[in-house]
């Protein structure tokens, strides 16, 4: 069985290595992936063993390509054992490498965005590529990858614009997501695709606005539904109280894990950052479907995500060892009471 077949995804490659990143001859060019790492190996199931191999391979893989194709870059592949949580940093030498090249592809099982090793790697001028969970079928035509950046980018500027200058965002869904947070001096971003200057990053696929709430502003409950986050089944219902998630009814297994990272309700737990309401955003992106993989779910237009744990690398002020995402299907959101969403429906006007 071929896990990875260059040749489906090799034009797609290319592609994004001129058109998003920008690749120039005699830049280097570093593409990192993770790898189960020893406990992995002894307890994690056979699929998600797989999952993660497949995405070394497929980082390998574009690491070959980027070779064959241009030749007047130096082009390195380096996999690392897996930190097995979302912004938990790499090993040194990881981040040593990151910093030292031009323009870095981080195709990993466990996000490296909101980490010191990507944000040291973007001061030292290196374009950075976000690819958590990424899977080769995202380059295929129709896919989230094969779409007009130039369009998107139009969409995702008009809604930081609305979103730069508002006070309040509320955020509502038919599941029952009823939320309120600030976002007083905390303007909106964007993340379009196009990541060709020095210290620019982001995620691929992309197509998203986003921004910080004010910490300890948030209120409300935030209600996840089975099928939009890995492995959920059931309902899962994230309480926020000042800014800090409270406590989480339902979820099951996912429900279980969580509680457990996070201790919601507990002052004396060392982790209370990884409570924090960290994030907002807008996914703008036409290809973008599926669900289950938040790197491409969060990017789906009509929908809204929050995230909780870190945003000190996208602007806010809590520092953690974890981010993560939650993403709101079928969403409704206004800005100081102005409506910008209806149930999924952007209502906004693209400049």
């Amino acid at each position: 069985m071929t896990l990875i077949d260059a040749d489906v995804i090799r034009d797609a490659v290319v592609r994004m290595l001129q058109v998003n990143m920008g690749l120039r001859a005699g830049e280097r060019l570093l593409v990192v992936s993770d790898y189960p790492n020893e406990m992995q190996w002894c307890s994690a199931d056979p699929p998600l063993l797989e999952s993660i191999c497949r995405r070394t391979l497929l980082g390998r893989a574009v690491a070959d390509i980027a070779r064959s194709h241009f030749t007047d870059s130096s082009v390195t592949f380096l996999a690392f054992p897996s930190t097995g949580q979302s912004g938990k940093e790499p090993p040194p030498d990881v981040a040593a490498a990151m910093r030292q090249a031009q323009v870095v592809i981080a195709i990993t099982s466990f996000s490296l965005s909101h980490t010191d090793a990507r944000e040291g790697a973007c001061r030292a001028g290196a374009r950075v590529a976000s690819m958590p969970r990424f899977l080769p079928e995202m380059f295929e035509p129709g896919g989230p990858m094969d779409v007009d950046y130039t369009a998107v980018e139009r969409r995702t500027q008009a809604i930081a614009r609305a979103i730069t200058g508002a006070e309040e965002v509320h955020v509502t869904s038919p599941d029952g997501t009823d939320i309120r947070f600030s976002v007083v001096d905390r303007p909106g971003q964007v993340d379009a695709g196009i990541y060709d200057r020095p210290g620019a990053w982001g995620n691929l696929p992309a197509g998203e606005a986003y921004c910080t709430p004010v910490e300890g502003s948030g209120r409300g409950r935030i209600v996840v539904v089975p099928g939009w986050h890995a492995r959920l089944e059931e309902l899962m219902t994230l309480h926020i109280e000042n800014g800090e998630l409270v406590a989480i009814d339902g979820g099951g297994r996912v429900g279980e894990d969580l509680r457990d990272l996070l201790r919601p309700g507990d002052p004396a737990s060392p982790y209370r950052e990884r409570r924090n309401l960290g994030e907002f955003g807008v996914g703008t992106n036409p290809n973008a479907r599926r669900v289950d993989i938040t790197l491409e779910a969060e990017k789906i237009m009509g929908t809204v995500h929050l995230a909780l744990g870190d945003n000190s690398h996208m602007g806010g002020q809590v520092s953690a060892d974890f981010h993560q995402d939650f993403v709101i299907p079928k969403a409704s959101f206004w800005l100081d009471g102005r409506p910008v969403m209806e149930n999924g429906q952007l209502l906004i006007e693209e400049a």
